[in-house]
């Protein structure tokens, strides 16, 4: 247990003397260095947290939170399932879809393409493509009408706009399988899209669910109903939940599954930031130890006089915890003073630096995201926090035995 002595004298060697001043100086460096490390750590950790969220915003804009195919890959009776499945607890939205993997053609140019069909109707309750129209709009998808909303890379690619036709070629088997011929059907693009995501405004096509299924082969048929969810990250275990309750054959799918790799590039990503934003604050923890070693060895004498009028080795060690343990303790509040305004205010700090400094960090036509996302958590902000006051408090612990070690005759011998 710490005395009011221990801490005394810990914070009295803290106090810079003409002749210890070399000694306050790489002290307020160490308090410094653990300060910045604390705060950079926290404010990359929030803008990565802001980048994975933006990021599954932007995924989920057009994707379901879960999809539940039917039995051998279509469905002609869907509407008794789709009641089924929307009175489920935790289910907010669920709407049929075709999906077929088709090419798409137009003057000699040829892409390949998601066409996926829906029901303008009930599409709405499980994506926002609604709000992410350039032109056009989901009520131009009526049945027979072979009309196709487009993404904005896909329609740039076949250099196509509103009102212009394209092909759509369908693989379909002939001869037992054994042969593939493509269905080609004739469609008008009535709409582009923008969501920001390459696998989408590049590869996906929507057209209307009869006509999709029309165009896959297989008319009044779907492949299965995609759903939306109260709670996102729930996800995984409602769909297979829903997936039981219709009965053997259908496969459900989420979208954490779908998505995963992006997800798993992003979490190890934040891990190794972590790590190596840690080193910084392990630099300045080593700068504690080096402050340490030298105040020991300036005080060597007075740790002797304290030796020889009673003062145990375990007080003297606690000393110099004390003094390591306030340098890490102070700097830590600090870095987490500075640190989480940043991250709280790095959307609207960064266009003040780049008017000032006239650069653009995230230019507009380079990336989808023009602005900095941020998202602070406060439990990242505690697991910080517990880093850096357990470097520090770790590195107290070789120069607080050595001053523990010290014998008195020794230590004045030449005094």
């Amino acid at each position: 247990m710490f005395r009011p002595l221990e801490i005394c004298i810990g914070l009295r060697y803290l106090r810079a003397r003409r002749a210890s001043r070399f000694v306050s100086f790489i002290s307020l460096v160490s308090l410094l260095g653990v300060a910045v490390g604390v705060a950079a750590l926290i404010v990359v950790l929030s803008v990565m947290n802001g980048f994975e969220q933006e990021l599954r915003g932007r995924l989920l804009n057009l994707s379901a939170h879960g999809v539940v195919t039917a039995p051998g890959g279509g469905l002609e009776d869907w509407r008794g399932p789709l009641a089924q499945v929307k009175a489920m607890p935790g289910v907010t939205g669920a709407a049929p879809f075709v999906e077929v993997q088709a090419m798409l053609s137009s003057e000699g140019r040829l892409k390949g393409t998601l066409l996926r069909g829906i029901d303008p109707a009930l599409e709405g309750a499980v994506s926002e493509v609604d709000q992410h129209l350039l032109g056009g709009s989901l009520e131009a998808l009526q049945p027979g009408s072979d009309a196709l909303l487009l993404g904005r890379l896909l329609a740039a690619r076949l250099q196509v706009g509103l009102g212009d036709a394209v092909s759509l070629l369908v693989p379909a088997g002939v001869d037992g399988g054994t042969r593939l011929v493509p269905r080609m059907r004739r469609f008008t693009v009535v709409g582009l899209f923008e969501v920001g995501m390459e696998e989408q405004d590049g590869t996906l096509a929507l057209a209307h669910l009869e006509d999709a299924a029309a165009a896959r082969g297989r008319p009044g048929e779907v492949s299965g109903l995609r759903l939306r969810f109260a709670d996102l990250f729930a996800a995984p275990e409602v769909t297979r939940r829903l997936a039981a309750a219709l009965g053997p054959g259908y496969e459900a799918r989420d979208w954490t599954g779908e998505n995963a790799s992006y997800f798993r590039a992003v979490r190890i990503e934040k891990t190794m930031m972590t790590l190596i934003l840690s080193l910084v604050i392990a630099v300045a923890a080593f700068n504690i130890v080096a402050t340490l070693v030298m105040v020991v060895g300036d005080k060597r004498a007075e740790i002797a006089i304290l030796r020889t009028m009673g003062l145990p080795p375990g007080s003297v060690m606690r000393i110099f915890v004390v003094q390591g343990a306030l340098i890490g303790c102070v700097g830590t509040l600090l870095g987490v003073g500075l640190g989480v305004p940043l991250a709280i205010n790095a959307g609207s700090i960064m266009p003040a630096l780049e008017s000032v400094f006239g650069f653009s960090l995230l230019p507009a036509d380079v990336y989808y995201i023009s602005r900095l996302p941020s998202e602070l958590r406060w439990g990242q902000v505690s697991v910080v926090t517990g880093i850096a006051l357990v470097l520090c408090l770790l590195s107290t612990l070789y120069p607080s035995l050595r001053a523990a070690r010290t014998e008195p005759a020794e230590a004045l011998r030449y005094e």
